[in-house]
């Protein structure tokens, strides 16, 4: 039998009666949800948990073929919620984590309550009137720089992702964690998280959804939410003056505001 909570290194935190899942996105860990932990632990159960290849997730327990899409990825997160016999759960995801909940709420509906989106994309290529952010050939070199030097590509990307020249720290820390992660593991999620195409799976979600949008996201432009709010049912779009593609890091507060009023929570 699978110990899930050893291979995705999952902590629970928080007495609350409502459970928050969070789902960090390509190159992190569940350390980035370090101010979501401060704002929510005294009111809400907060679920934590490394995806594998990732943080302190076990290594072995990678497998080629299952997280070949990100249906294992789904998986995976529905793995955890039946480890620990949750319904109806608030999941949080960040980027690529965002449609690995949809995925996992379309198979699974009665484990979630709401979703909500910290950066999402369904698909990161600009597609004719669709624009996803990247060029396709642009995205191919890239991805080729990677697999050249997986740690130069990481100091290249890392701060370009983040956003926030302002705070250098956030970009020296989200390069230290795409450095931390198994470069092998890391190269194979990166083709996962970039080259899916997930649009199609928005129509069927189930289940309501907010979507936080930040301004000058080179991974999520402004019309990314805009087709995230038209395709998905029920779905809210709030777009941040926070900017970058990690609001939860360098906007905390802001990004903590808006889904506090969204879930009705007092301020």
């Amino acid at each position: 039998m699978i110990d899930v909570s050893k291979r995705n290194n999952v902590r629970v935190i928080g007495e609350g009666n409502q459970s928050i899942i969070l789902a960090h996105g390509f190159g992190c860990s569940q350390n980035v949800w370090r101010h979501f932990v401060t704002a929510y632990k005294d009111k809400f159960k907060l679920i934590l948990f490394d995806f594998v290849g990732a943080g302190q997730s076990d290594l072995s327990a990678y497998d080629s073929k299952r997280y070949s899409t990100l249906d294992g990825y789904a998986k995976d997160v529905l793995e955890i919620i039946e480890a620990l016999h949750l319904k109806n759960t608030i999941f949080i995801g960040h980027s690529v984590s965002c449609m690995v909940g949809v995925k996992a709420a379309i198979l699974q509906p009665t484990y979630f309550s709401k979703l909500i989106f910290v950066s999402p994309s369904p698909y990161y290529i600009n597609d004719q009137d669709y624009k996803g952010g990247l060029e396709k050939e642009d995205l191919i070199n890239l991805l080729a720089l990677m697999d050249s030097n997986y740690l130069g590509w990481s100091s290249f990307i890392a701060p370009q992702v983040m956003g926030n020249p302002n705070q250098p720290e956030l970009g020296e820390e989200l390069t230290a964690n795409f450095c931390a992660t198994d470069p092998d593991i890391a190269k194979e999620f990166a083709r996962v998280t970039f080259l899916s195409d997930n649009r199609a799976d928005l129509e069927k979600l189930p289940i309501q959804s907010l979507t936080l949008q930040c301004q000058d996201d080179i991974l999520a432009p402004l019309e990314v939410g805009y087709f995230i709010e038209q395709k998905a049912k029920d779905n809210t779009l709030k777009i941040l003056k926070a900017t970058g593609h990690c609001p939860h890091l360098s906007a905390p507060e802001e990004t903590i505001a808006v889904i506090n009023a969204y879930l009705h929570l007092p301020e």
